[in-house]
């Protein structure tokens, strides 16, 4: 998992860099057409792209990774999910899903201070970690260690012979 998910990165960040070289070129063609676009309107829509364009590229993919375990934390909270979400979004070494609980329990937090103290964390480290890896490195990095902790959650619960479910990274 992890080679592949540092492969991809890598053929990720080469499609981005030669993206970000097109668009340079395409918008530097197109320069005069700003001139004569009516603006868009809408002032929340204008205060969101405002915050969004002052983050930093490893602000904006942290905020990616938030949104997807707020979202994984309100699934939690529909009853009607319960089922999926301890069957999936749970590492358990008893269980008949064993690969994909190992990524999706990465994103997975029942509590909700645990969820924030997390989030809080990755969020501190966003811009240093960003600028110093790039965003698909960083990503590969997010989701390989989630993958090798539930690993070594496995193996350790194995070893003790304690087979309860367990959740997050």
């Amino acid at each position: 998992f992890t080679g592949s998910a540092f492969g991809s990165a890598a053929i990720w960040q080469y499609e981005s860099l030669k993206s970000r070289v097109q668009t340079y070129f395409e918008e530097a063609r197109a320069d005069w057409l700003d001139k004569i676009r009516p603006q868009k309107r809408g002032d929340f829509r204008n205060q969101v792209n405002s915050w969004w364009n002052n983050l930093t590229e490893g602000q904006r993919t942290v905020t990616g990774i938030i949104a997807a375990n707020v979202f994984v934390f309100c699934l939690w909270r529909l009853p009607g999910m319960r089922r999926i979400m301890f069957t999936y979004f749970t590492s358990d070494p008893s269980s008949r899903a064993l690969c994909s609980p190992m990524l999706l329990s990465t994103f997975s937090h029942f509590s909700l201070f645990h969820m924030a103290a997390n989030m809080y964390v990755l969020w501190s480290f966003s811009s240093s970690i960003g600028s110093l890896l790039g965003c698909e490195q960083f990503i590969a990095v997010y989701l390989s260690a989630g993958v090798i902790s539930t690993f070594v959650s496995y193996v350790a619960k194995m070893a003790t012979g304690r087979f309860e479910p367990s959740l997050g990274a």
